[in-house]
């Protein structure tokens, strides 16, 4: 009976009765109509400012994410280049090392790198390899006062100034120094073609622009290549470093202000801190704010039409949101049902549509899912968890149909079962019962083998099939003998309480028939043959604590486990005596005494 704590809870959490509620079409109806009449009214100058704050936040976000954008292609194109270059001065110059092999194979990974100069620790040039140039091997030049050397030695890593070769092409000078001293410097003249290719790509709307600026507010790359190669003159230099002021005053925030050539723009910029260059990106003021001059535009001559078709579209829009919402209600109540096969039909063309679809596919996942649960239940219902998973992931059952295959066969019962259910309460009976199952079937589990078949005490397991393992007799021992352990633990317990039980085990194995038996409602993995008879007559011919295997068994765990030999015995249902082994208990370790297996050769 149920305690009335019990009876309380579930009391507490039926569901109560839904309350009233309002039609769904008549909120729309007058949500819509208020959504139209209200706002309309009264948005006038309301709009018109908010919407100057969202489409400035929306440019200042979009503006902001090009120019990081942008400033992070640079910064990853360049540590590219360095995590290339710092392979070059990795040795010291005295190890036996191959520096040109090293300098040609970063050149051949880094395709920017014009040429590559290693410096030794004294500012020595003692390897020059170019594209462009000759190169030179042990060239002798003393290097200890050229910039990029100085450079490297007070920061780590120097980036020179921006050049451009042939009045088109820019290029860099980058050095940096090795781990150890002995390791030396390398500097390498870097094309910057992909700094002004990642500019130039750069679009926001039909006349927005990026470009990048160094430190001293020189234009070093721009769309429009011709604004590089003319240089930066004072004035556009002081136009630049205002309007970089302009945004860090604004803290990073995208503004408007005037560009280098007088015209009202919006802009955001984005610092490159590792070289002190800083990216823009600037879009004119009349093509930003164009969506808000067109929603005022479209403001105002929707308060002329709005109180003719308010009602009208209050209407329109009500229906066509509750009747997809209804069958979306409809749909939810029956996959909540379990019917998995059923389908929502919308055709909206919008966002319903797409949630119907949604609805759909999980539909079908959950119904995949409940056939795939069901299956691995089926098979679970005879094989172990482990292999039962197996065969659903790879969808292969084939192993599961009636083949010959060479098995060990485990029969193991109770001894004095029958006496004792004779005499023993139903509770007591089963609970012994639920403990024995309990123990046998974790062990079962862990040898991944296969339970095929169990009646009150006794039960019948497969090791080798359905999939193979190795060494099926050694592994079917050893779970044996922890059959054995586990329950003589549980006999120990079970005797405390006045219960006379023991346990036996049969081992055999041999050739068999091996597959699926049943109809379509219930399935069974079994064995037919000869070596499932044997194991069932050795398991009854065995006393407590005894494991008793056959002449196959034993053989294949000759030198692993400890066996002796019994002779022959009358089997009931064989003509001739079987010889059989009984295992040994285990004495100081786990996998049994590796002595010879007594009676084998005789």
């Amino acid at each position: 009976m149920k305690s009335s704590s019990e009876d309380g809870v579930r009391r507490s959490v039926q569901p109560q009765a839904a309350p009233m509620r309002r039609s769904l079409f008549r909120k729309y109806f007058l949500a819509f109509f208020a959504a139209v009449i209200v706002p309309l009214a009264v948005s006038g100058v309301g709009d018109a400012w908010f919407g100057y704050r969202e489409q400035r936040s929306m440019l200042s976000a979009l503006l902001r994410v090009e120019a990081t954008s942008a400033a992070y292609k640079i910064e990853s194109f360049l540590d590219g280049i360095k995590d290339q270059l710092v392979w070059t001065v990795q040795f010291d110059w005295t190890a036996d090392a191959d520096h040109r092999l090293d300098a040609l194979r970063v050149m051949r990974q880094a395709p920017a790198i014009v040429s590559v100069t290693l410096v030794d620790h004294v500012g020595v040039e003692r390897l020059h390899v170019s594209r462009i140039d000759l190169n030179r091997t042990e060239g002798g030049s003393d290097r200890s006062g050229d910039p990029a050397v100085v450079g490297v030695r007070s920061n780590g890593t120097w980036f020179g100034p921006v050049t451009f070769r042939d009045g088109s092409e820019p290029f860099m000078t980058m050095a940096m120094a090795g781990n150890r001293q002995a390791s030396g410097i390398v500097v390498a003249e870097i094309n910057l073609k992909l700094v002004w290719t990642v500019v130039s790509e750069i679009r926001v709307g039909s006349r927005g622009r990026a470009f990048v600026l160094d430190r001293t507010a020189r234009l070093i790359a721009h769309p429009d290549i011709s604004k590089v190669l003319q240089g930066t003159d004072e004035k556009t230099a002081a136009a630049y470093t205002r309007l970089r002021d302009e945004i860090a005053a604004a803290g990073g925030e995208a503004t408007t202000a005037r560009n280098a050539e007088n015209e009202p723009v919006v802009t955001a910029m984005t610092p490159i801190a590792s070289l002190g260059w800083t990216v823009f990106v600037e879009q004119a003021q009349a093509e930003a704010f164009a969506p808000l001059y067109a929603s005022l535009w479209r403001t105002g001559g929707l308060l002329l039409a709005a109180a003719v078709f308010a009602s009208a579209l209050a209407y329109w829009l009500a229906r066509r949101m509750t009747g997809p919402i209804r069958l979306l209600e409809e749909g939810t109540e029956k996959i909540g049902a379990g019917q998995f096969e059923h389908r929502i039909n919308i055709a909206t063309g919008d966002e319903f549509e797409r949630l119907a679809g949604r609805f759909n596919e999980m539909a079908q996942e959950l119904g995949v899912s409940r056939d795939r649960s069901e299956r691995i239940a089926r098979l679970k219902r005879f094989l172990a968890p482990q292999v039962a998973e197996l065969v659903e992931k790879s969808g292969d059952e084939s192993v599961l149909a009636g083949q010959r295959a060479e098995v060990v066969a485990v029969f193991c019962d109770l001894r004095g079962f029958t006496a004792f259910s004779a005499h023993a309460e139903p509770e007591e009976i089963m609970q012994v019962l639920r403990e024995y199952y309990e123990a046998l079937g974790a062990i079962i589990t862990r040898y991944e083998a296969t339970l095929t078949n169990f009646a009150a005490d006794g039960l019948m397991v497969l090791v080798n099939a359905p999939v193979p393992c190795a060494d099926p007799a050694l592994r079917a021992v050893k779970m044996a003998i922890d059959m054995q352990d586990d329950v003589q633990r549980l006999i120990a317990e079970w005797r405390l309480h006045g219960h006379a039980i023991g346990f036996g085990i049969g081992l055999a194995m041999g050739w068999a028939t091996v597959g699926r038996i049943g109809y379509e409602e219930r399935v069974d993995y079994t064995a037919i043959g000869h070596v499932v008879n044997l194991a069932s007559r050795l398991c009854s011919s065995a006393d407590d604590l005894q494991i008793l295997v056959d002449h196959a068994v034993a053989q294949s765990v000759r030198g692993e486990i400890l066996l002796v030999a019994l002779g022959p015995r009358q089997l009931k249902g064989f003509d001739e005596q079987i010889p059989a082994w009984e295992v040994g208990t285990r004495s100081g370790n786990s996998n049994g005494v590796h002595e010879p297996i007594d009676g084998l050769n005789g």
